[in-house]
C-alpha cells in the first residue's frame, strides 16, 4: 500500500549547509532586500571594526553568539545569519498609515510570521484605546509621558526586560537607569534559556560562562555535543565541527532527535565539497537519549569511568586523581552516589544501553583534552542547574579545565545575551558591583534581589508590578504559559517596547502603551560626535565592536542607547547621571563600564584591535572563585531530570526551533532538514510510539499535559509526523508548544522554564 501523502511533509535527503543553504540565502535576499545592497551588507557581517588597522569595518551578526575564527575569509555569515541580517535590513516598512488601517484587535488575529514580515517600524507610536490603534507621537512627548508615569510608580512595581540583541552600551545604561530608580527587577532572555548555566557554573567553577576559546577546538581530542542543534541555532559552529571531523577528532552526539546538521554537513566555503555535491560526516557516534535522560546518561559515563579505574588501577590514569586532589572538593560524595546507582536505572531513564555508555567512557578515557558543548536540552529542565553540574563533574574527573583543547562550552543563543549579563543585566547584583556603581555615579543602588522573567510576569499577573519596559524581544510569546502572560500584559498601567519590528507582545496593550522604533545592528548610528560603534560579547567571552553602515530604515529612528538615555533624562530630571552627555560619544559609556567592571580595562583602546579582546576566565588558569577556593564536584541524587510519571502512556515533550526561525522570530514556514514545508502544526513522534497509540502519520491529534494537577493544558489542531526521535519522546515547535508549559514549571534553583520536559498524553482528535 502506498504511503499516505501529507501536505507539506516530505523527505529532505541533502546534507545540512551546501546548496540548500545557498538557495535559502538567495531567497531571503530576494524577499527582503535589493540584491546589490544585500551583497555588500552580507560581506560586512562579522568583519571587525578597527579604526587603527586596515581591516574592513563591519557589524556583528544579530543572530547567534558563535565567535569568528578568521576575519580574512571570504564571508563570515551562514544561512540563518543571512536570514537575520536581511530580516532586519529589509526594504519593507510599517509606517503610521499601517496602524491607522489596522486595529490592534485585527492584528492579533495575524500569525507571528505575518506580523514581523510587515517590515521595519518607522515612527514612535502610542496606543489609542478608544480607536484601538497605534498613533504617531513625537519622541520628546513619548519620553515625557513615560517619565511622568514612572515617577509615580513604586520602584519594585517596575520590570525592565532585556533581549540578548541589545549592545553592551545599551544594556549598561539600562541597568544604571533602573537602579537609580530603585529597581533590581531585570527579567531577561537568559532567564529562559541559560540561567541554569549562569547559576550552576559559578557554584561549580566560580564563573557563569564557558571556559573554552575557539582555538581550543583545534586542539581537542574529543568533543561531546549534548542537547543542541547547531545547524539551526548556532550555524557558524558547523564550520568548526566540519574542521574537527575532517582532522579525525571524534564527535559524540547526545540528542533525542536525529538532526541533519549533526549527521552530515556541506560547507558552502569548501569549493570542492560544493562542486562534487559532497558532505562531511559530523558525528562519529550518535546517541539518542530520551527527553529528560541526559543526566542519567552523564552519570552512566561517570559510573563507567569509576569502574574502569577500579579495574585497571591508578597507573591507567582513567581518573585524574592528581588534578582532583589539588583542584577540587566533593569527589568522594559524587563517587559514592555513582557507585550506588544501578545500571538498570541508568538504562531505564536515559533510554541508552549500558554498553553504549561504556564505549563513550572508553573514548573519553583515551582523550587528553575534551570539550563538552551543550545547549538548552540540558538547561530547560526541572533540574537544569543539576544537569549543568553533571557536565562539570564529568570534565573534572579527567582534569579537563585549564589546558588547551579542554573545557566547557555552553552554547548561548542571541548575539549578546552573555554580554548583557556581564555589564549588569541581573536581578542579583553583587555587593562590589553596587559599591562601584555608587562610587561612579553618586547614587546608592538597591541591594535586594529583584525579579527574573518568570517572577516578573507573575508579579504583573498579580497586579504587583504595573510598569514594563522591554529593551527588544517578544516577552509574552517567549515565556511559557501564554494564557497567563497575555492576560497579565493587558493589566499593565505602562508598557514600553523598544523594537525594530512589530510582534505579538506589542499588541497586548495596557493602559498606556508605547512602541519606540530603534536602529538595527546593520544601520549607521550617528550621534553628536559622529558615527558610533557598539560592542558585544560572544559565547567565548570575546568582546568586539560593531558598526553598521546602512542608511537607517527611517529618519525617525533612534539608537537603543539614545532611547534609554532619553527615557532616563525625562524620568529623572535631577539625575546624578549625565545621560545626554554619555550618548554623544559611546566611548564615554564604555569609560563608565570600565569604572564599574574592571575586567574591561582599557576598553576603548582594546576594541580597536581586530577581533577585540577576551575577558578574564579564571578557570582557564585553574583559579576557582568558589567559597572553597576549588572546583566543586556537586552531587545530584538519582537520575531523574524531571518528576516521575508512572503511567506508560505518558510521553515527554520537548519544544524545538524550526530551521526557518530564530527564537520567537519566524523567518518562514519551512523546516527543511526535518522534512516540513509550509506549516508548523506538527508533532514529531517515534514510529513505534505512534503505532502503540493506534494513530497514523498525518492524523490530527490532541496533545494534553499529564501533570495530574487538575489544570491540564491542550494543544489542538496539530498533526502527527513520524520522526527519528527517542522512544517515549515527542517534539513540537516553540513558541506554539508554550501553551503546554505552566508558568511556574521551572528549575527551582535557577528559575529556568522547563520547556523541554513536559509530560503529555496524545490522542487522535475527534472527527
Amino acid at each position: 500500500m502506498a504511503e499516505k501523502e501529507i501536505p507539506g511533509i516530505r523527505p529532505y535527503n541533502a546534507p545540512a549547509g551546501g546548496w540548500g543553504a545557498l538557495k535559502a540565502t538567495a531567497k531571503a535576499v530576494q524577499e527582503q532586500m535589493s540584491a546589490p545592497e544585500a551583497v555588500v551588507t552580507l560581506f560586512r557581517t562579522n568583519k571587525p571594526y578597527a579604526e587603527r588597522s586596515k581591516a574592513p569595518e563591519g557589524f556583528d551578526c544579530p543572530g547567534c553568539a558563535w565567535p569568528d575564527k578568521e576575519h580574512t575569509s571570504t564571508f563570515q555569515f551562514c544561512e540563518n545569519g543571512a536570514k537575520a541580517v536581511t530580516w532586519e535590513a529589509t526594504k519593507k516598512r510599517v509606517p503610521p498609515e499601517f496602524f491607522a488601517a489596522n486595529t490592534v484587535g485585527s492584528l492579533l488575529t495575524w500569525s507571528d510570521y505575518q506580523l514581523e514580515d510587515q517590515g521595519r517600524l518607522t515612527h514612535p507610536m502610542v496606543y489609542n484605546a478608544e480607536k484601538d490603534i497605534y498613533e504617531a507621537i513625537e519622541w520628546d512627548d513619548a519620553f515625557a509621558q513615560i517619565g511622568a508615569i514612572l515617577r509615580n510608580t513604586a520602584p519594585d512595581a517596575m520590570e525592565f526586560y532585556t533581549s540578548g540583541r541589545a549592545s553592551n552600551e545599551a544594556a549598561f545604561l539600562y541597568q544604571i537607569f533602573a537602579r537609580e530608580l530603585g529597581s533590581n527587577n531585570f527579567p531577561d532572555c537568559s532567564n529562559m534559556c541559560h540561567e541554569a548555566t549562569s547559576v550552576g557554573l559559578p557554584m561549580a567553577i566560580g564563573i557563569g560562562k564557558g571556559t573554552v576559546s575557539l582555538e581550543d577546538f583545534d586542539h581537542a581530542d574529543l568533543l561531546l555535543s549534548i542537547g543542541h542543534n547547531p545547524g539551526t541555532n548556532h550555524p557558524r559552529m558547523m564550520g568548526t565541527l566540519h574542521e574537527m571531523s575532517r582532522r579525525g577528532c571524534p564527535i559524540i552526539v547526545f540528542n533525542p532527535l536525529r538532526e541533519r546538521a549533526l549527521e552530515r554537513f556541506a560547507d558552502p566555503q569548501d569549493a570542492l565539497e560544493m562542486a562534487t555535491f559532497g558532505a562531511t560526516e559530523i558525528a562519529s557516534t550518535y546517541l539518542q537519549p530520551k527527553v529528560g535522560g541526559d543526566a542519567a546518561a552523564l552519570k552512566g559515563i561517570m559510573k563507567a569511568l569509576l569502574e574502569m579505574d577500579a579495574a585497571l588501577g591508578p597507573a591507567a590514569k582513567v581518573i585524574d586523581r592528581d588534578f582532583i586532589a589539588e583542584h577540587t572538593v566533593g569527589f568522594d560524595a559524587v563517587a559514592a552516589d555513582l557507585k550506588a546507582l544501578s545500571w538498570q536505572e541508568i538504562e531505564a531513564v536515559s533510554g541508552l544501553p549500558e554498553q553504549s555508555l561504556r564505549k563513550v567512557a572508553e573514548t573519553y578515557a583515551k582523550s587528553n583534552a575534551t570539550i563538552v558543548t551543550y545547549g538548552m536540552g540540558i538547561t530547560q529542565h526541572h533540574t537544569g542547574t543539576q544537569n549543568v553540574h553533571q557536565v562539570v563533574n564529568l570534565l573534572l574527573m579527567r582534569g579537563n579545565f585549564g589546558k588547551p583543547g579542554a573545557g566547557i562550552c555552553p552554547l548561548r543563543g542571541h548575539s549578546n545575551v552573555q554580554g548583557n549579563r556581564t555589564v549588569g543585566i541581573t536581578e542579583k547584583p553583587s555587593a562590589d558591583v553596587l559599591q562601584r556603581i555608587e562610587q561612579t555615579f553618586g547614587f546608592k543602588p538597591p541591594s535586594h534581589h529583584g525579579h527574573d522573567a518568570v517572577a516578573g510576569m507573575q508579579a504583573i499577573a498579580e497586579g504587583k508590578s504595573t510598569a514594563l519596559i522591554c529593551l527588544g524581544g517578544n516577552l509574552a510569546v517567549a515565556l511559557s504559559d501564554p494564557q497567563a502572560c497575555f492576560a497579565a500584559m493587558k493589566k499593565l498601567d505602562l508598557s514600553v517596547h523598544i523594537a525594530t519590528k512589530l510582534n505579538r507582545s506589542h499588541l497586548l496593550t495596557g493602559k498606556h502603551t508605547f512602541l519606540l522604533p530603534c536602529l538595527g545592528r546593520t544601520e549607521r548610528d550617528i550621534q553628536e560626535t559622529g558615527p558610533q560603534a557598539v560592542t558585544v560579547e560572544d559565547s567565548m567571552s570575546m568582546v568586539h565592536a560593531s558598526r553598521g553602515k546602512l542608511k537607517p530604515a527611517s529618519e525617525f529612528l533612534k539608537s537603543e542607547p539614545a532611547i534609554v538615555a532619553g527615557i532616563a533624562a525625562a524620568t529623572l530630571p535631577d539625575s546624578k547621571v549625565k545621560w545626554l552627555h554619555l550618548i554623544e560619544d559611546y566611548d564615554r559609556i564604555r569609560d563608565m563600564i570600565e569604572a564599574v567592571y574592571p575586567d574591561f580595562v582599557d576598553y576603548n583602546d582594546r576594541i580597536k584591535t581586530p577581533g577585540g579582546f577576551r575577558l578574564p576566565l579564571p578557570p582557564t588558569e585553574r583559579i576557582w572563585n568558589t567559597p572553597s577556593g576549588k572546583a566543586e564536584f556537586l552531587r545530584m541524587d538519582g537520575v531523574m531530570e524531571d518528576p516521575v510519571y508512572a503511567d506508560p502512556n505518558v510521553l515527554k515533550l520537548t519544544t524545538l526551533r524550526s530551521h526557518d526561525q530564530y527564537n520567537t522570530t519566524i523567518y518562514g514556514l519551512d523546516d527543511r532538514y526535518r522534512g516540513v514545508f509550509g506549516r508548523r502544526d506538527v508533532v514529531f513522534i517515534n514510529a513505534q510510539d505512534l503505532s502503540d497509540l493506534g494513530i497514523e502519520e498525518g492524523d490530527q491529534i490532541v496533545v494534553e499535559t499529564a501533570f495530574g494537577d487538575g489544570k491540564e493544558r491542550r494543544l489542538d489542531k496539530v498533526i502527527a509526523v513520524t520522526y527519528e526521535i527517542a522512544r517515549g519522546s515527542v517534539g513540537t515547535y516553540y513558541p506554539e508548544g508554550n501553551c503546554l508549559v505552566p508558568l511556574d514549571y521551572v528549575d527551582p534553583v535557577s528559575g529556568t522554564p522547563s520547556y523541554k520536559s513536559v509530560p503529555v498524553r496524545i490522542t487522535r482528535a475527534a472527527a
